[in-house]
């Protein structure tokens, strides 16, 4: 029932290939141990370099490899496939380095970009705080020019990679009394005095995920670590990046569940009531016929807005609907293919009880689904 998408090709295949022997050797066998730490191993970032899958769709001059967002959504698919959240390399590469690679200026891409690539640095993006979730607008961190240094001052939470990153991008104002136009974007490197540390965050689901809580008191950077020619042009950076950000989001829901139903399928053809597989009752046919239905629709758009976004013709809208609707249907999906497992279910392990429950802040992140509805009918 396999649906092949549009913009594969060899190559990619052959990337999947390696994406998936990676993650089946060197992430799926320490799941519950990354669970209990709250964080991978940092060597996993390195052995991921060492095979030239970080910033895969950075250009070669840079360190990367060279690719486009397909090579990233291979990696994403594949991580989604064996129901792993804990990784944060689709931040990492897919993101966090493409504001360093479209704003920074030239002597800093080549200076963080390659060390992305290996792994050495790792890369986080701090937006929300404590007060401010999506009204972006309203941020406290403040960022003030003194000399030839940003003097940076405020908190974030809910950031991920941020016990392990090495290179974080803050969204700050610069000018408060500006409103958007104030906001601006600065690369604070973790070892610059006044940056600290808060507690892991815990969560109901993605154990494994580095989810943190950062401090910046009083943290002089150069005023060369401004993304963009000139103060004020952060909110721009975020509402130009961010759609990638939302499609990332769609492609780890869509394989969700297009996992989850090939997990189901296979337990109800072999868990047996009143004498018969699972299988072969007609609720538990029909119910799965929906869920197959849904995943493919929800694929073939996710397909169409992959394609556009190649073509840099995926526009804020479009990239809304794919996020809020899919990441809506997947929890509708899992939720029916959790009830066919019955109590076992409800176990965590089996994976589809893991992911329901990660899945579930896929409708929260990158700007909540409510938010996706609003600027999709902004257009109307």
């Amino acid at each position: 029932m396999s649906h092949p998408s549009p913009w594969l090709d060899p190559e990619l295949d052959d990337l999947r290939q390696l994406a998936a022997k990676f993650l089946a050797t060197e992430l799926a066998p320490h799941r519950e141990r990354f669970a209990e730490q709250h964080q991978v191993d940092r060597s996993l970032w390195q052995r991921a370099g060492e095979l030239g899958l970080l910033c895969i769709s950075i250009p070669t001059e840079y360190g990367g490899g060279g690719g486009t967002f397909a090579h990233e959504a291979i990696l994403l698919e594949e991580q989604a496939r064996i129901a792993d959240s804990s990784w944060g390399a689709g931040l990492h590469s897919g993101i966090v380095a493409h504001y360093i690679l479209n704003y920074a200026r030239e002597e800093l891409k080549h200076q963080w970009l390659p060390q992305m690539a290996s792994g050495e640095l790792v890369g986080a993006i701090a937006m929300t705080e404590p007060g401010t979730g999506s009204d972006l607008q309203n941020i406290r961190t403040r960022a003030v020019a003194d000399g030839d240094d940003y003097v940076i001052t405020g908190s974030k939470t809910f950031i991920t990679n941020g016990q392990q990153a090495d290179l974080i991008i803050v969204v700050a104002k610069t000018d408060p009394s500006k409103g958007a136009d104030g906001i601006s974007l600065i690369v604070v490197e973790a070892d610059r005095p006044g940056f600290r540390r808060g507690r892991t965050l815990h969560k109901i689901g993605q154990h494994g995920q580095d989810t943190s809580e950062l401090y910046f008191d009083e943290v002089r950077v150069p005023r060369t670590h401004l993304l963009g020619e000139s103060e004020g042009q952060g909110f721009i950076q975020l509402m130009t990046q961010l759609p990638q950000e939302r499609l990332i989001v769609a492609v780890g829901a869509v394989t969700a569940m297009e996992t989850a139903l090939q997990q189901t399928l296979r337990y109800t053809r072999e868990r047996e009531a009143f004498g018969r597989p699972i299988f072969g009752f007609q609720n538990t046919k029909f119910k799965l016929a929906e869920v197959a239905t849904e995943a493919r629709v929800a694929r073939v758009f996710l397909d169409h807005c992959i394609s556009l976004h190649l073509e840099q013709r995926l526009d804020v809208q479009t990239v809304a609907m794919a996020k809020w609707w899919t990441t809506e249907r997947a929890m509708h999906v899992l939720d029916e293919c959790l009830q066919l497992h019955g109590g076992y279910g409800y176990m965590q392990e089996y994976p589809i009880s893991r992911l329901w429950v990660d899945q579930r802040v896929q409708m929260i992140y990158a700007g909540t689904n409510e938010v996706m509805k609003e600027i999709i009918s902004r257009s109307l």
